[in-house]
């Protein structure tokens, strides 16, 4: 992977940071997408002297902005190899009929929209240049259906059907399609921005629990990308021992 661009979005915590991170060690060049600037340099400071980095601060859902911060690349990073898709969020845990409107439509803008627009433009690159790797981070969400995960449930569903289709309509080309699919996530911002920075409630969702982190879903994707080019990992589902399938359900103080 060396000297090969991925594009990280979400990349300023959580599996993106931890991500990017992985990859800087592996001589990756790393345009890191962000809504927090200060974040985003940060990284790029820590990740300095192991490989190039850009950064891009801007809400992913800002499509014009988008457009214009690829457009303007800086040369060396242009050629983008790699696009993990991880920007996503969740927002509520209410049944349907009590979540508020506003929650469900940047769920859908956020997992769906901007991810399809973001992968739409990075595509032509790769098919001309007959190489690359898209990286989807769906959800078992998008699989089993729990109580309070509504539209969350579905946008996640969506992502696993939109790789899968992508990777039909790829055929015949070398590159390669990967929806990886983590259940139950200590991310660090992952369920205070589900419950609106209410902590304990956040807190709450790990109690008596071990969970994945970051890490586990970065170095994944790291395992993911080095496999040889013949070979695509079509989707990973990944579950700490905590959690089942039945529900799913997770069991306390294993």
């Amino acid at each position: 992977m060396k000297n090969q661009v991925a594009l990280i979005t979400g990349a300023s915590t959580g599996i993106g940071k931890a991500t990017a991170q992985k990859l800087a060690l592996e001589g990756v060049k790393l345009i890191l997408l962000a809504r927090r600037e200060p974040l985003l340099k940060t990284l790029q400071a820590e990740l300095s002297e192991l490989t190039d980095c850009h950064i891009i601060a801007c809400d992913i859902n800002d499509h014009k902005t988008l457009l214009t911060e690829l457009n303007q690349l800086p040369e060396n990073f242009r050629n983008i190899d790699i696009l993990i898709n991880n920007a996503g969020l969740a927002l509520g845990l209410n049944p349907a009929h009590e979540t508020d409107w506003l929650d469900w439509q940047t769920m859908i803008n956020t997992n769906c929209l901007s991810l399809a627009f973001l992968t739409r433009q990075i595509l032509p690159g790769l098919v001309e240049r007959n190489h690359g790797h898209i990286i989807n981070i769906g959800s078992i969400a998008g699989s089993y259906a729990y109580k309070g995960a509504n539209v969350y449930g579905a946008t996640k569903a969506f992502v696993e059907q939109f790789s899968s289709n992508l990777r039909s309509d790829l055929l015949g080309t070398a590159i390669r399609v990967t929806n990886l699919e983590p259940g139950m996530l200590n991310e660090s911002e992952f369920s205070l921005v589900r419950f609106k920075g209410d902590e304990s409630r956040a807190d709450d969702v790990y109690a008596g629990l071990t969970p994945l982190n970051a890490e586990d879903v970065a170095e994944t994707i790291r395992w993911i990308l080095t496999q040889p080019a013949h070979v695509n990992i079509n989707r990973i589902e990944i579950m700490p021992v905590h959690q089942a399938l039945a529900g799913p359900t997770t069991i306390k103080n294993l």
